[in-house]
């Protein structure tokens, strides 16, 4: 086994505190990293406070790992020690059923293993364990290859809210001629911004925050419109393509569907404690609207972001943290205090 330290949450709603622990040896598909930045993903907070399921603890919680490899098994062959690689939101899969097979293994049909707060069924039994921590061992299969042109450290947070973002628009096709919207100017909505004008399409930024009209142009964002002023929202009403909703709180369905054109597609990827509360369902009949959701995306996928973001110079806005303030920087992420995805300098754990 192979010693490894992180920060852990011993039970639900615990701080997270030093912790001691062993991996997993170097089996022959296996790749060990050396952790060097780990991003800080809202649903970190989430899932050791126990808001979603009961968790697995002690938990480490960190799904946006990038750093260095230092060791690989006998058969591995996608990767060399001093390679830099990733690892996201997933740790295993079946690898046999059809979505697995086709490289979406985030749908898998028997059900997919997360980095963290899991137990890997397909392999040992034994909890899986995240990346905020000095070290990780990784199926190559489950790895991604890091392009050396992109700043490493900004490049952790591709790996959750990066492919996120990226997934749904690869999916659904947007590009020129298509006028989208983002619902949400966050660690999220940033990222879909960014790509989505990458791929040609026309982009306009909702908020209820007028403040973030400068931050929108800087992105790239051709349009911004403040949600609570009715005369701009009068503008816009039936006249996107896609809205893709990073929105995590409450929020009006009926409302951002009035936006959309005909055959409009409401694309969520956040997460609402509420869920999706339609009371006009005719909104969805009359102008053959769809709300539609998206996950992460495949490790194929994945790879194939990465690769556009180093063809394009896309990483994400980061705000660098030492390991031991995870705390104050969990209580600003949790007020939006962000521009716009915390990451966690590992050096300092």
């Amino acid at each position: 086994m192979i010693k490894a330290k992180a920060y852990a949450a011993q039970n639900p709603n615990d701080k997270l505190a030093p912790w001691d622990f062993e991996r997993r040896d170097v089996g022959n598909h296996d790749v060990q990293i050396e952790i060097l930045y780990c991003g800080v993903c809202h649903s970190d907070l989430a899932q050791i406070n126990n808001e979603w399921f009961p968790g697995v603890f002690p938990m480490v919680p960190g799904h946006e790992i990038v750093g260095r490899v230092i060791e690989v098994g006998d058969h591995v062959k996608k990767f060399k020690v001093g390679d830099l690689a990733g690892v996201g939101t997933l740790a295993n899969s079946c690898r046999h059923c059809q979505y697995c097979e086709e490289g979406l293994e985030v749908y898998c049909e028997n059900g997919v293993i997360p980095t963290y707060n899991a137990i890997d069924k397909y392999r040992d039994g034994l909890p899986t364990y995240g990346g905020y921590s000095d070290t990780i061992v990784s199926d190559e299969s489950f790895a991604v290859s890091i392009p050396e042109n992109l700043n490493l450290a900004a490049t952790a947070p591709l790996l959750c809210a990066g492919i996120t973002t990226y997934s749904p628009l690869k999916h659904w096709k947007v590009g020129k001629g298509h006028k989208l919207a983002v619902l949400g100017l966050g660690g999220l909505g940033h990222m879909a911004v960014k790509f989505a004008v990458a791929l040609g399409a026309e982009v306009t930024i909702l908020s209820t925050s007028p403040h973030k009209a400068t931050d929108a142009e800087k992105l790239g964002a051709h349009h911004f419109v403040v949600t609570t002023d009715a005369q701009a929202v009068e503008k816009v009403k039936s006249s996107f393509d896609f809205i893709v909703d990073t929105v995590s709180a409450e929020h009006d369905f009926d409302f951002y569907l009035s936006l959309l054109k005909l055959d409009g597609i409401h694309i969520v990827v956040g997460i609402p404690p509420e869920g999706i509360v339609l009371k006009n369902v005719g909104m969805l009949q009359l102008g053959r609207k769809s709300i539609v959701g998206s996950a992460s995306g495949g490790i194929p996928e994945t790879q194939e972001m990465l690769n556009f973001c180093a063809e394009h110079q896309i990483v994400a806005d980061i705000e660098m943290i030492e390991m031991k303030n995870i705390h104050a920087a969990f209580d600003r992420m949790a007020k939006g205090d962000v521009k716009y995805r915390f990451v966690i300098d590992m050096s300092t754990l």
